[in-house]
């Protein structure tokens, strides 16, 4: 699939906020029940730092094959090019902020 500009009508979320936008780099708030996901994508020449407010994150990464799971106060960065899915790997809502650059951000699906 091509690149995407902006993938958020791809997955729904239970809580969405833009903290910081600017050319290069971005931080989101995004809040996930525990029945919900961002589906399987890599991002073409930006890292995604995951940093955990409430509950509990689990990300599933290729190449290598890889999970981590992420308790409140704990970042895991997923390196440009790395296909990841981002899953709660609770029982409540999981909260956590996601700061992407540097560089021009893309969403792609990975199929």
């Amino acid at each position: 699939m091509e690149p995407l500009k902006n993938a958020d009508h791809l997955y729904e979320v239970e809580h969405r906020a833009r903290h910081l936008e600017r050319p290069g780099f971005r931080i989101q708030e995004i809040q996930l029940s525990p029945t919900q996901k961002v589906p399987w994508h890599t991002h073409t020449n930006v890292g995604d730092t995951f940093y955990v407010l409430k509950g509990t994150l689990r990300i599933y990464l290729m190449n290598p094959k890889e999970s981590v799971e992420l308790a409140p106060g704990k970042s895991y960065e997923v390196v440009a090019g790395r296909p990841h899915l981002v899953t709660n790997a609770g029982d409540t809502s999981v909260s956590f902020l996601i700061m992407q650059g540097v560089g021009e951000y893309d969403y792609v699906p990975v199929v």
